[in-house]
């Protein structure tokens, strides 16, 4: 099947807003704005609460009353040897898609952000996992060694330090793409964040103070000690924003709304409200071998996605008939309609990740 270009897409631009907040776990997976976030805060790290802790870099997520600061918080690692790939905003062709953080054996592409403290854009040079325990680098992390002994000192020069942009790709955006290191992490073993994390999350969602267009882009509360600890002598203030604040309404381009969130459809619940994807149209670059190579890649990776598509359309569906036979309650048919939205927009967020990684590998052999 072949869609014109102009409604392909369209198409696309529909998929990516029809993702929202409330999918992979209540943490923004495939959350998609018209305008960027703002710079990152400045701030320094709070102690290392205790030997096992990573931390995990303070970012600016997107709700109902717009962009709001996750604070960086030291966080228990899942399993030995598993290290945080940060979440980072990027744009997509039509609106700034949130890509979700993980844990998994290696650090992943994270759109080049400087987030500090060892997230300096490329990797991490905070510490290493050596014989099931984490040694931290005492020249990027504070660490008390009092309590902590497994540390070492290797001074690392950070050239962004004084880059505070917040999202990778379009205007005044980070433009840089993954390397061949950061593409093998995408398919390695990976494990969505915590439950610490995600309470964090919420916590920081609902605290009217942390939201940009009140704290004016300088958090009161930049980082934290433990996840969802919000008060106390461990509780770090901003300590400075990262550049100029600019409402909504400024930072759109000229004659968009300034709550652009408002005219957003509402988020698809069953893999069945989702649309297949069809194979774009053969690109025409002047060399007629890559192109036809690129097509059959598109193609390849489309069929892949509409066969997983299907299966959890019929899975969703075979449920709905059990729950259908057993009469359930009204509390066991929400559990299973938030679950199917969960499944339904990680999916749609994991096609559009998978298709812009196939586009950008192809512009970056041109």
């Amino acid at each position: 099947m072949r869609i014109p270009r102009s409604i392909r897409n369209s198409l696309f631009a529909s998929v990516v807003l029809l993702m929202s907040a409330a999918s992979f776990a209540q943490i923004g997976i495939g959350v998609s704005v018209r305008f960027g976030p703002p710079p990152l805060p400045v701030y320094e790290q709070p102690l290392c609460p205790g030997d096992g802790y990573l931390w995990t870099p303070g970012y600016w997520a997107y709700g109902d009353d717009g962009y709001y600061w996750v604070p960086g918080t030291w966080v228990l690692a899942p399993e030995p040897g598993f290290l945080w790939t940060p979440g980072y905003w990027g744009w997509g062709g039509a609106a700034f898609v949130f890509h979700e953080g993980y844990w998994g054996p290696h650090v992943g592409f994270y759109g080049g952000i400087n987030y500090g403290f060892g997230f300096f854009g490329v990797g991490f040079q905070g510490g290493r996992w050596d014989g099931g325990h984490f040694f931290y680098n005492r020249a990027v992390m504070n660490v008390n060694v009092t309590n902590i002994h497994n540390v070492y000192n290797t001074t690392i020069i950070n050239n962004n330090v004084n880059n505070h942009v917040a999202f990778n790709g379009g205007e005044g955006g980070i433009q840089v793409h993954p390397n061949s290191e950061e593409m093998a992490a995408e398919h390695e073993r990976h494990l969505p964040p915590t439950s610490n994390q995600v309470e964090h999350v919420n916590m920081a969602r609902s605290n009217p103070q942390l939201r940009a267009s009140v704290n004016q882009g300088r958090p009161p509360i930049a980082a934290t000690a433990r996840p969802t600890e919000f008060s106390g002598h461990d509780v770090v203030p901003a300590r400075a924003a990262g550049g100029e604040y600019h409402a909504p309404a400024e930072a759109g381009r000229p004659g968009e709304a300034a709550h652009p969130e408002n005219n957003v459809p509402r988020p698809p619940a069953h893999a069945s409200e989702v649309q297949p994807h069809a194979a774009p149209e053969r690109p025409n670059t002047g060399d007629a071998a890559r192109d036809q190579k690129y097509q059959q890649q598109q193609q390849k990776l489309v069929d892949k996605q509409n066969q997983e598509h299907q299966k959890l359309q019929q899975k969703q569906d075979q449920e709905h008939q059990k729950l259908a036979q057993r009469n359930a309650s009204e509390a066991q048919k929400s559990q299973v309609e938030q679950k199917h939205q969960q499944q339904t927009q990680q999916m749609e967020a994991r096609h559009t990740q998978q298709q812009q990684h196939l586009q950008q590998r192809q512009s970056g052999r041109r």
